[in-house]
């Protein structure tokens, strides 16, 4: 039996560089702080380091600290824990969206389009395929940062999900981007679109000015906090997402790619 609600918060910090410490107990500081119901919490991208280029000497393996942290944070505040984290496996290095579940449960993404523009290709290996997390009926399409360019890949081929969730450490020189993109994809697939981005400076003189946003399947901006740090619960509607598809029927007449 499904839930009619979905509880998601968004945390966006000011992530301190490449200081796994620093960053997991801010956060840890942040998740005991957050009243109400919530079914998902969300932190960015690389939310343990920022998003470094040193993987040889920052990557942990999937039984290392700050997986074991997610676990605990999972089971201690009675949630679902994800983001994503710079991430060992096999001998490769993989920017890896985790969906840590209080159950000890861990669903994975691996990061499909690596940014080249900032040598992300050159450290870390792309993921091969998409994952659709779920909770209490409701189906989440995981995705990270510069996927949000790639409308194919986020493509809802009739009735994939119900939520896109991106995370991020996308800069404010591109935020139009961001904002235009996350809106644009809520309109598209008609679903309900999560956005979680990042403040500050990171020590190559990127300023993030976060825009973490929420938009609904029509597209309507539901929350969004810019310049900022940020922890903030938004309460999705199945009723809502269900009367968009079923009363504008636009997914019917869509393109059928075929996603290998």
């Amino acid at each position: 039996m499904g839930s009619e609600h979905l509880h998601i918060t968004l945390i966006q910090p000011d992530i301190v560089w490449e200081d796994k410490t620093a960053n997991l107990a801010q956060y840890e500081t942040t998740i005991a702080g957050i009243t109400g119901p919530k079914h998902v919490v969300v932190l960015p991208e690389m939310f343990s380091t920022g998003f470094s280029m040193a993987p040889e000497r920052l990557a942990e393996p999937m039984d290392g600290h700050s997986v074991r942290w997610m676990a605990d944070m999972a089971v201690k505040y009675r949630c679902i824990l994800t983001g994503s984290l710079i991430i060992e496996d096999d001998g490769k290095y993989y920017n890896r969206m985790l969906w840590v579940q209080p159950n000890g449960e861990i669903g994975i993404y691996d990061k499909r389009h690596l940014f080249a523009y900032g040598s992300e290709d050159q450290h870390y290996t792309p993921g091969e395929r998409r994952t659709i997390a779920q909770v209490n009926g409701w189906r989440i399409n995981l995705q990270v940062c510069y996927d949000l360019r790639f409308p194919v890949w986020a493509r809802n081929t009739g009735d994939d999900y119900d939520v896109l969730l991106y995370v991020a450490n996308w800069p404010e020189q591109r935020s139009l981007a961001w904002k235009t993109l996350l809106q644009a994809r809520a309109i598209e697939n008609q679903s309900y679109v999560v956005g979680v981005n990042r403040i500050g400076t990171d020590a190559k003189n990127n300023n993030y000015t976060g825009d973490s946003s929420v938009f609904g399947p029509l597209g309507e901006l539901l929350w969004q906090q810019t310049n900022a740090p940020a922890c903030h619960t938004v309460t999705l509607e199945k009723e809502v997402l269900q009367k968009v598809r079923t009363t504008l029927p636009f997914l019917n007449d869509a393109d059928k790619f075929l996603l290998l």
